[in-house]
């Protein structure tokens, strides 16, 4: 979703005011009708869009978990051979990216992931196990000496890091996008130089 540089559409929109709403108030504490008003339509203006409710919870966290494996699979494909070093600061910087853009969807996830079917809960999580496994092989290359479990350990803990940035406060309070992008960065560069220390 952060991607983006064109005008979002109305699909799209109705998506970020949701998240947005979602993750201020939990998923029922919204309804349709205040949904609709964020994007200047009626709620049941929404129907023409989504079954409902559920619909766009579903399409949030399952898209955002495509979205992030997507990213990741295309800059490995950028970085076609070269330097894993630099594969990794470029799935970090991808990371961070989307924490600090997409901050909603992070505390949409913590919140209200069991609240999606099973078989949209299990697509989630089987995204997100072959987005953790592609930076495990990263982090691998780029610390050899490093035990398997000792890499997908370091990930997780790494992606927790910077899913943090719901609890930095309000996006005016920091220090600045562009600091707080390195601060991150360098944070995360830090766990996994300690992680693969002999």
């Amino acid at each position: 979703m952060a991607t983006r540089t064109d005008a979002p559409t109305r699909r799209e929109q109705i998506l970020r005011e949701a998240a947005r709403l979602f993750a201020e108030r939990g998923f029922h504490g919204v309804g349709v009708d205040e949904i609709g008003a964020a994007v200047g339509i009626s709620g049941p203006g929404l129907y023409r869009h989504f079954a409902g409710k559920d619909a766009m919870l579903a399409e949030l966290l399952v898209g955002i978990s495509g979205q992030l494996l997507t990213g990741a699979k295309r800059r490995v494909r950028e970085a076609d051979g070269g330097s894993a070093d630099v594969l990794l600061d470029s799935l970090i910087e991808g990371h961070i990216d989307f924490a600090l853009d997409d901050r909603p969807l992070i505390t949409l996830h913590d919140r209200e992931l069991d609240r999606l079917r099973d078989t949209d809960r299990k697509l989630v999580r089987q995204l997100q196990r072959q987005y953790v496994e592609l930076w495990v092989s990263v982090v691998r290359e780029v610390y050899p000496t490093l035990p398997e479990p000792a890499a997908r350990s370091a990930v997780h803990s790494v992606f927790g890091l910077l899913n943090s940035t719901p609890h930095l406060g309000r996006p005016g309070s920091l220090p600045g996008r562009g600091a707080t992008a390195e601060l991150l960065h360098r944070m995360a560069r830090g766990a996994f130089a300690a992680a693969g220390t002999d």
